[in-house]
């Protein structure tokens, strides 16, 4: 098969959650175990650290990798879904996979997928084992698909597990509340591995995860609890910041620039600090300075995109890939910190999230356009329309993200400012990310 026939192969063949939801969700790990034992176990042929979360662990697991690229380490990256090419998911030193790999890994499984169904996800994790081992790298970064305890991801044994953020997502799978929910990202936590977790919430989510910590004997560390990173200021399309340690009051590094500048990236900078900070206790060669390097540079060196990007100015458009409460909630109240004229939203959303709550988070004295994502589980324009109305939001609908942005750009002062987003779907489809 061409490129273009097996990637059609992977998507006809096998449920995709993307496109249909809960029908693709295959919680457990035997099938991923034996994909991986057909394939040598390459996972365990290389340090991981494995990432968990419901917001952040996409930014993080991309700072990560950059970190360890600019400390000289050849670096896998696993992360899904991807925004507008399949080979996203799977980069090395941000280079993503090649097409001729992914032809023949497809090709020599086809007998192991006929036997034992896998779904899609499970295929692509099995494939960037693989395709890390074939490439030699020194350490992969893996971001878990959804929750922790059942993804096809937690089939290894990580140098450091860490986990970002919970909130509610998933709900259907991961339970209805967050104790619930943080006990499946808890579920990553192994056996004498150390923890990083982003900041401390609450104590329903901390008295979860600590527990699991001891249970485990994995070292834990809040890094909200040992560090603070301080916003400064934004100077030439880069966030400067400072990092605190708590304990001493110290100053650590001063106006380090991020490259990724939503105001929820301080969470994840304290995160990744802190991970830092295990991984050179542990041995590995990372200094200050490739941190520095590193930040700066995350979306050039990894490839990261749709993570509050600006897409153009006068008026400025931003997009993000938020796509439930926790999230949208930073993100609109960053975006209403910009805007010295009329505030516009491109919005769009999947069918089988909290549409209602995540209308309620935004502002009636404002502009809507109403669009869908090209994906199976798209939540129509038009009703999303008739929800807004329900919660004072008038718009217009339109086919698609770009029709919508371009007549939001046209209604605008220079002095205005575009919010496009609602899902990680609409994102992708903007044709000038």
């Amino acid at each position: 098969m061409t490129y273009q026939e097996t990637i059609g192969y992977l998507y006809d063949r096998l449920p995709v959650f993307q496109n249909i939801g809960a029908r693709a969700f295959k919680p457990g790990l035997h099938t991923t175990r034996e994909l991986c034992k057909s394939l040598g176990d390459p996972q365990d042929k290389y340090p991981t650290i494995h990432v968990a979360g419901t917001n952040g662990k996409g930014s993080t697991s991309h700072m990560l990798a950059a970190i360890l690229q600019e400390s000289g380490y050849r670096v896998g990256l696993y992360t899904s879904p991807h925004l507008k090419d399949f080979r996203e998911r799977i980069r090395v030193n941000g280079a993503c996979v090649p097409e001729e790999f992914i032809i023949e890994f497809v090709a020599d499984q086809k007998s192991n997928i006929d036997r034992l169904s896998p779904s899609f996800f499970e295929v692509t994790v099995a494939m960037a084992f693989s395709y890390f081992e074939r490439a030699n790298v020194d350490v992969a970064v893996i971001e878990v698909g959804m929750g922790g305890r059942l993804d096809s991801t937690n089939v290894i044994t990580p140098e450091l597990s860490v986990i970002t953020n919970i909130s509610f997502d998933h709900m259907q799978f991961l339970g209805d509340t967050l104790g619930k929910i943080a006990g499946e990202k808890a579920g990553i936590i192994k056996n004498g591995v150390p923890v990083v977790v982003s900041e401390y919430q609450n104590a329903e989510i901390g008295d979860v995860i600590t527990a699991a910590a001891k249970t485990s004997n994995a070292p834990l560390t809040f890094a909200s609890n040992a560090f603070e990173v301080k916003f400064g200021k934004l100077a030439a399309g880069k966030m400067l910041v400072d990092v605190i340690e708590k304990v001493s009051g110290a100053t650590v590094s001063k106006d380090l620039a991020a490259d990724l500048t939503g105001s929820y990236q301080l969470k994840n900078i304290a995160g990744v600090w802190a991970a830092k900070e295990v991984l050179v206790k542990k041995g590995w060669k990372i200094t200050d300075d490739s941190v520095k390097r590193a930040l700066q540079s995350v979306s050039a060196i990894t490839g990261l995109k749709g993570r509050w990007q600006q897409l153009r100015q006068n008026p400025d458009v931003y997009c993000d890939t938020a796509h439930n409460t926790a999230g949208l909630t930073i993100t609109l109240a960053q975006f209403d910190t910009l805007c010295e004229g009329r505030k516009r939203f491109v919005i769009g959303f999947v069918g089988d999230k909290d549409i209602s709550t995540m209308l309620s988070l935004f502002p009636r004295d404002a502009e809507y356009y109403f669009c869908e994502p090209s994906n199976m589980r798209a939540l129509k324009a038009e009703e999303l329309r008739s929800r807004a109305l329900e919660h004072g939001l008038a718009g217009k609908t339109f086919g698609n993200v770009n029709e919508a942005l371009e007549e939001a750009v046209r209604d605008s002062a220079s002095t205005d400012a575009i919010y496009v987003g609602g899902s990680t779907f609409v994102v992708a489809d903007i044709e000038s990310l």
